[in-house]
């Protein structure tokens, strides 16, 4: 683990008592392989804050995944942020094609590609671009959740 991993893995540890914000962000080459520890990396980090990731997963995933296609310039990285505030998880992806917007796209029925931002918009409560200053751009969603109730503690006592 590298002293950049162990920090932010330290910071996102248990829940925040003090109200600070949870976040985790990290560099991550422009690849395939980029884009997959993307997806690892903030899973493994909502396991540790005990927070849903199904969702996120596939948001992450589709986000990471763009930047390291369309959004590559070769030495380049891309940088996946995320941030808990409250209820609400925010997912940032920021590349360096500022030139390059995203836009969902109906895809031909028979192409095998071109449906991540559909699928972005219906996993997402919110999504959009900002721009930031030249070259980058960075994509965002934001998704909502219920913090898990506590299971009843169950005593044995059966009703009559």
């Amino acid at each position: 683990m590298n002293q950049q991993t162990q920090g932010i893995a330290e910071h996102g540890s248990g829940p925040e008592p003090d109200g600070s914000v949870r976040n985790f962000s990290m560099l991550l080459s422009s690849t395939p392989r980029g884009a997959r520890l993307a997806r690892l990396l903030a899973v493994d980090t909502l396991r540790s804050w005990g927070l849903p990731h199904e969702r996120a997963s596939h948001v992450i995933a589709e986000l990471a995944a763009n930047a390291a296609t369309h959004g590559r310039l070769p030495g380049r990285s891309f940088r996946l942020t995320l941030y808990v505030i409250g209820a609400t998880l925010r997912i940032e992806v920021t590349d360096t094609r500022g030139d390059r917007m995203p836009a969902p796209q109906a895809p031909d029925a028979a192409a095998e590609s071109g449906r991540g931002l559909m699928l972005v918009d219906a996993l997402a409560d919110r999504w959009g671009v900002t721009e930031g200053r030249f070259p980058r751009k960075t994509v965002w969603a934001e998704l909502s959740f219920t913090t898990p109730e506590p299971a009843p503690s169950c005593s044995g006592v059966v009703d009559a």
